[in-house]
């Protein structure tokens, strides 16, 4: 098992060499000792594909040694400086649990090294008057090059300032207050990485060498953007700029398309790792996105998302199989914890636990193996081609506001219908498919409005208005489910000889739950209508 740290620090730039006044740092309210650590010397190699697609989501993978942490690091962004960092042992190729965590981003492109940045880091321990860690100083001496292209370098100084593990990260405020007020400013660059390939970009090197000599002749800037729309580049004279294209319907529905794409796809290591809600979010996005591309048919041609709507709806089931398991059980087990213990009958709770841990059993390994299989990366290119040359129709070119408004009006349609057609089934089986299919229709009439909320009260009225409806005829479906395994439990525990008693308890109150929505539905039904 990889071993995890949440890294908080802060970085920070000075026009001095080191850090001023280090030993001040004892004015800092907590602190009541700096201890010097000695310096050392740590040698880490950057991976990426060529592309530079971990550097562009903010991720860093490196294999470094020296110091007291040698090995592979693997960090994902958290926040604003905070990230989190996923450690393997020293070994000559990528560990296969880091490069799982990449799988979904770096697909079937190599990682290459992309840079290696070397570090004189002179430590310092803040420690409190009990001699515990609050945090660690360093003042790195950076050297960096560029492993491909052209061998360009740069070097620079910087301070680190990280916070240890347990620690409030107020006091990085006070610290930070200290060192502002000794000259010293936050760093521009996010990361040592972010810095180096910024300034050993060839392209960037080659424009700091060949501005000299612009000015010396007098050109002109890049004529690069001659031909856009706009005219010439740096537009007219007193450096206007080109105006903005006007955008389009296709504009705000690829916009939705591609967030889609990059949540799932930024989602897939939180799932491997087991991330609280994870497989959740993933599978919201899953759904969001296949629901766009049904709602928005007359933007983009139905002959090639059609078959990505299939493959999304695959996604999704097998992210449900786990989601749905532990929905349930978590309704089971607060339904029972609601009884008093004279209606609790035998032994419900063990029950439970194994009839829960039966069916959940494998479904993560099965998870992990859907996303490590072929079926599923074949998915993440195929959205990416999609979102990069997108089958548009006529309607793609309209009025934004006009061609999202009107998908959003049949979406809520549907809707509407349903909803109608489901109050005229007597209660029963047949109703609560019915119910189940409007729930799925106020889902995709949700997320139609949700691709045009940048347009007015109006859509982000609908959204919440979609949003309630789809909880109401949630919560019902969730008691049609609970009912179909508090019978299956209940004949379990007949055919172990255990009373029964308590599963046809929890099974009345379900019912009785689903006649209130039911009941419910007609007055809620009707707001809704007149908020339309």
């Amino acid at each position: 098992m990889a071993d995890t740290k949440r890294e908080i620090e802060r970085k920070y730039e000075s026009d001095e060499s080191g850090l001023p006044d280090l030993l001040d740092l004892t004015g800092v309210a907590g602190v009541a000792t700096v201890v010097d650590k000695g310096v050392a010397e740590l040698d880490a190699v950057y991976y990426d594909t060529p592309d530079e697609r971990l550097a562009s989501a903010g991720i860093t993978l490196r294999r470094r040694t020296g110091g007291h942490d040698a090995g592979w690091h693997l960090k994902f962004p958290v926040s604003s400086g905070v990230r989190d960092e996923i450690r393997e042992p020293l070994s000559d190729t990528v560990p296969r649990a880091l490069a799982a965590l990449l799988r979904s981003r770096v697909r079937d492109t190599g990682l290459v090294p992309l840079v290696r940045i070397r570090s004189s880091r002179d430590v310092r321990d803040l420690l409190d008057a009990d001699g515990a860690l609050l945090a660690e100083v360093s003042v790195d001496a950076v050297h960096a090059e560029r492993l491909t292209g052209a061998p360009l370098g740069t070097r620079w100084s910087e301070i680190e300032v990280e916070l240890a593990d347990g620690r409030d990260p107020a006091f990085l405020d006070k610290v930070d207050k200290k060192l502002r007020k000794a000259g010293v400013r936050v760093s521009a660059a996010p990361s040592k990485l972010a810095r180096a390939l910024s300034e050993t970009t060839p392209r960037e090197a080659d424009a700091a060498k060949s501005e000299p000599a612009k000015k010396a002749k007098g050109g002109k800037g890049d004529r690069g953007d001659r031909g856009r729309k706009g005219g010439k580049a740096g537009g007219k004279a007193g450096g206007k700029k080109a105006p903005e294209p006007e955008r389009v319907a296709a504009d705000y529905v690829l916009a939705y398309v591609a967030a889609q794409r990059d949540a799932i796809v930024g989602l897939d290591p939180a799932v491997r790792r087991g991330l609280p809600d994870s497989v959740h979010r993933m599978r919201v996005a899953t759904r969001r996105l296949r629901g766009s591309l049904r709602s928005y048919a007359k933007v983009m041609d139905r002959t090639f998302t059609d078959p990505i709507g299939q493959e999304l709806k695959w996604l999704a089931g097998e992210l449900g199989i786990d989601r749905d398991q532990e929905v349930l059980t978590e309704r089971l087990t607060a339904a029972l914890d609601d009884l008093p213990r004279t209606l609790v009958v035998g032994p419900v709770r063990n029950r439970l636990r194994t009839w829960s841990g039966a069916r959940t059993s494998g479904s993560r390994r099965r998870l992990i193996a859907v996303l490590d299989g072929t079926r599923y990366l074949d998915l993440l290119n195929v959205l990416d081609a999609l979102i990069a040359e997108p089958p548009l129709l006529k309607a793609a070119q309209g009025d934004p506001e006009k061609v999202l408004a009107k998908a959003v009006r049949r979406q809520v349609g549907r809707v509407s219908t349903l909803v109608a057609q489901a109050l005229d089934v007597p209660s029963g089986t047949e109703r609560d498919l019915a119910m189940h299919e409007a729930r799925k229709k106020a889902k995709r009439a949700r997320y139609a409005a949700e691709v045009a909320v940048d347009f007015g009260d109006r859509f982000t009225a609908q959204v919440r208005a979609m949003k309630s409806l789809q909880t109401l005829l949630g919560d019902h479906q969730d008691s049609v489910m609970a009912r179909e395994a508090l019978r299956d439990l209940a004949a379990q525990a007949q055919g172990a000889g255990e009373s029964s008693f308590t599963y046809g308890v929890l099974y009345g109150r379900e019912e009785r739950r689903a006649a209130e929505i039911e009941a419910a539905l007609p007055d809620a039904y009707e707001r809704w209508c007149e908020s339309r």
